[in-house]
């Protein structure tokens, strides 16, 4: 490594630096209150995310994950029912299902984009399928207006994994339209390091047009009690806490100026890694037409990206793989039956992505010296 300063992946100190007053007095007001679990706080930012969504309602949960796991109990699962998504996303897409009781239908996602290639969902579809589970992979929403009809005719569901993509938009119709409020449900992530993120674990459910998966969702988070110590049926403990609630409420007030500072460094990428004359062996993320992408992450595919990784990492440069395996060759996955060639451009991806140093704190001079470091690794330095 080089005398120089480690550029990190993603720095949360440098946002907390900008909002740490309002945090405190946030968490002041949850402190004088002693009322943790739930509560006004929570109440409070499920009418701020439903209001910032345009959806009628919105339930805060303990995680992503649990955001997923909750959609899909509300859909009532079981053993044989298929569930179509993508092989290229974290895992829990696919154990949320698993654990519902359902089975994973992989299909393969757009070279481009990163994201579920509609006509692959469509050629998956059988008599069993009973919800679509699209990824906003990286921060940019999927072409989801290209299904939603047929879909909607099969009686098929669609819930949006939107933990990439709070505040990605596309225009549908000539309306924008954000991620979570497209289909009939949506799970967002507040993990630390996301667009909006808390300080621990928390989740949420947006549910645009139906009340009574909104109730039955509540009812699920808090062990299936619509009533307390009455249970209607068994459901799980996932409850978003005052505390992560406040700090949230803080954030959120922020977010469209930090997805806005994101797009700039996705901007300044560009500009750079074209005066390097690096496109031959670095392709862009592509923002596809009527998008907005947030860059949760900015994703290069890149030539020989395993020796290039190590050799930002001795210049003090970190980055990231997401994601190196796809989940139909994860091991746990196997009884499904899927073989290596299966999904060839998730397949392809997973040996040729990286993830470069992004955060809407990312100074300028950073990332010329991510771009020189690149630039002198595949021989281009001026």
């Amino acid at each position: 490594m080089t005398g120089q300063e480690k550029i990190p992946s993603f720095d949360l100190t440098r946002n907390y630096n900008r909002v740490k007053e309002e945090i405190r007095v946030a968490l002041d007001r949850v402190l004088e209150t002693q009322h943790f679990i739930l509560g006004p706080e929570v109440e409070c930012f499920e009418k701020e995310i439903a209001s910032y969504l345009e959806v009628e309602n919105a339930v805060g949960c303990a995680s992503g994950t649990d955001a997923l796991l909750l959609s899909l109990m509300a859909l009532d699962l079981k053993e044989g029912d298929e569930v179509i998504t993508t092989p290229f996303t974290f895992f829990a897409t696919a154990s949320c299902i698993t654990r519902n009781g359902a089975k994973p239908v992989f299909a393969d996602v757009d070279p481009d984009s990163y994201n579920l290639s509609m006509e692959s969902v469509m050629e998956k579809i059988t008599p069993r399928t009973k919800v679509v589970l699209p990824v906003h992979l990286f921060g940019q929403t999927c072409k989801l207006e290209l299904i939603t009809d047929e879909l909607s005719q099969k009686g098929i569901a669609i819930v949006e994994d939107c933990a990439q993509a709070i505040g990605a938009h596309r225009i549908i119709d000539k309306k924008i339209c954000r991620a979570g409020s497209i289909g009939d449900i949506g799970c967002l992530s507040f993990f630390p390091t996301k667009n909006l993120g808390c300080y621990g674990d928390g989740g949420m459910v947006s549910i645009p047009h139906n009340k009574e998966i909104s109730d039955r969702i509540r009812n699920l988070r808090v062990h299936g009690s619509g009533k307390t110590y009455f249970h209607d049926e068994i459901g799980i403990n996932s409850r978003l806490d005052a505390v992560q609630a406040a700090i949230l409420r803080v954030r959120i007030r922020h977010l469209e100026e930090w997805n806005e500072e994101r797009r700039i460094v996705a901007e300044r990428y560009m500009l750079l890694f074209k005066e390097k004359g690096l496109l031959d062996v670095i392709t862009l993320p592509v923002e596809e037409d009527g998008n907005r992408h947030v860059y949760h992450q900015y994703v290069v595919k890149a030539e020989r990206r395993d020796e290039l990784q190590e050799y930002l990492e001795r210049r003090g440069i970190s980055t990231r793989v997401y994601y190196p395996l796809p989940l139909h060759m994860q091991h746990c996955f196997s009884y499904l039956g899927y073989k290596e060639g299966d999904f060839p451009v998730s397949e392809k991806l997973a040996g040729s992505v990286l993830a470069l140093p992004i955060f809407p704190e990312l100074l300028p001079e950073e990332q010329e010296r991510v771009v020189e470091e690149i630039a002198g690794f595949y021989g281009r330095q001026n």
